[in-house]
């Protein structure tokens, strides 16, 4: 009884929530017919991505008979799982779209979800970016979401990342960080709202608010190739679902947190009302993902981790028409 309450309070505020931004539009006896009613969505760690988990419900009520979410791998980024056919859509950090792209994976990025989400943790003595130099600096892996965006800006500092930094890999950065063991950890939701709740504060950059990171989109949306190229009809009313999900996440943030909860998307209520407070969502109608990878590509080229130029990069890896139809479509 309470999931069926639920779902119906979702689709109700989600509706009423992008009535106004979105505009109205037919039936979906009025569009194209389905060219697949089934979808697979991944889940992941982080909070940030909420619109991507939120999305079912209206991925059901618009002609999805088979929605499922599978779990991301550990280690690789999920757009591996992509480009492999393990799942069809994720959403990701933008230089985690870009080495796949570079490496030969079938995927297709297909729109910006939102500005940044990380922080930067440091001890003291570090103030800034550039006193990293000769630190060890905790990340999940070597070429993880975190080691990509923090090599990114090292390198825009002018350090040399893959000769400054000491990395430190393994399972549990963050535990890495709290523990005094390495001097910085860059984490994002609910990493930080972790770290705060245990009385660990010092942010010395936060990108979702300082320039030029908070010029960018953090997470880009990607699918699958082949099921972007053989299913067009399917692949935007995935996308016209998610867009809907960011704009709720960012108009009744209370509630989508309380529905990440229920659905077992998130383990705490107060770190994902924090998180869907705070992140900004509204982003994907004022940013231009192209841009965006354009500026990760150029950065990890200048580090050495792509052979790749953007141009060759946005060409095989890229597909903005659905995001750009959506924004016209829904009066955005």
């Amino acid at each position: 009884m309470h999931i069926t309450k639920s779902r119906r309070d979702f689709l109700a505020s989600a509706s009423a929530a992008a009535a106004g931004v979105l505009g109205a539009r037919g039936s979906v006896a009025d569009e194209e017919a389905l060219e697949t009613t089934a979808v697979r969505l991944t889940t992941a760690a982080g909070i940030c991505i909420a619109p991507q988990y939120l999305a079912g419900e209206l991925l059901r009520a618009d002609g999805f008979t088979d929605v499922s979410f599978v779990p991301a791998m550990k280690g690789p980024p999920g757009a591996v799982m992509i480009g492999r056919g393990e799942a069809d859509f994720t959403s990701t950090f933008a230089a985690s779209v870009i080495l796949p792209i570079d490496a030969g994976e079938r995927i297709t990025a297909l729109a910006g979800i939102h500005r940044g989400c990380y922080e930067l943790f440091a001890h003291e003595p570090v103030q800034t970016i550039v006193d990293l130099k000769g630190k060890r600096v905790a990340v999940p892996a070597l070429r993880s979401s975190p080691h990509l965006y923090l090599s990114v800006l090292a390198k825009h500092v002018g350090l040399d990342p893959r000769r400054d930094i000491e990395w430190v890999t393994g399972p549990a950065p963050l535990e890495l960080f709290a523990a005094g063991e390495v001097d910085a950890f860059l984490g994002f939701p609910p990493e930080p709202q972790e770290l705060r709740a245990r009385g660990i504060e010092r942010v010395i950059l936060n990108t979702g608010t300082e320039r030029p990171w908070s010029q960018y989109y953090c997470c880009i949306l990607l699918g699958n190739r082949d099921y972007v190229r053989h299913y067009p009809v399917a692949t935007k009313r995935v996308l016209r679902a998610i867009l809907k999900s960011i704009d709720y996440c960012a108009a009744e943030p209370i509630r989508a947190a309380q529905q990440l909860v229920d659905r077992g998307f998130a383990d705490r209520l107060d770190y994902a009302q924090q998180t869907l407070s705070e992140v900004p969502f509204s982003a994907w109608r004022d940013y231009d993902p192209e841009d965006t990878l354009r500026f990760f590509a150029l950065r990890l080229h200048e580090v050495g981790m792509i052979t790749s130029g953007p141009n060759a990069l946005l060409a095989a890896g890229t597909d903005w028409r659905f995001v750009n139809e959506l924004k016209r479509e829904l009066k955005a």
